[in-house]
């Protein structure tokens, strides 16, 4: 008896969100591999990958990326926010702070955009704030509706 004909094609497995390799191909990123171990305060204008340890401050005018495997004790600033490991402070990002499956985060937030994804720990306040944007936006919605009354 011949066996059934193979299925012309399997079906995808589900992607999931996994950590992203540490970004060296742009000259304006700093990589911090999972054996660095940082206690003080850290400013930075580049991107940041962080793989290891820090405690303390950190404050960049650019992305921040905590690794899976990353334990952070410190109260953060930057533009942008991707956590896949633990962070315990207080974050503040201008565009948007994103907690992926396995990240930890306890502490409060401030941003003008949240993703949580599911798997992913959060014990804080969040505070959503407008961005330049919005706020540009916001009034210039007003103003026109006052030329119309």
């Amino acid at each position: 008896m011949p066996a059934p004909p193979a299925p012309a094609h399997a079906p995808a497995a589900p992607k999931a969100t996994t950590a992203p390799a540490p970004a060296v191909s742009s000259p304006k990123s700093t990589v911090l591999g999972k054996s660095v171990k940082i206690v003080g305060n850290v400013s930075s204008d580049e991107a940041v990958y962080i793989g290891g340890e820090l405690e303390g401050t950190l404050v960049l005018q650019g992305n921040l990326t905590v690794g899976p495997d990353s334990k952070i004790k410190a109260n953060i600033k930057a533009r942008d926010v991707e956590v896949f490991g633990s962070v315990r402070g207080n974050i503040e990002a201008e565009d948007r702070i994103s907690l992926r499956p396995g990240a930890s985060l306890t502490g409060d937030i401030k941003t003008a955009g949240i993703i949580i994804d599911d798997g992913a720990y959060f014990k804080g306040g969040i505070d959503i704030c407008r961005t330049d944007q919005q706020q540009g936006a916001s009034r210039a919605a007003s103003a026109s509706a006052g030329d119309r009354r």
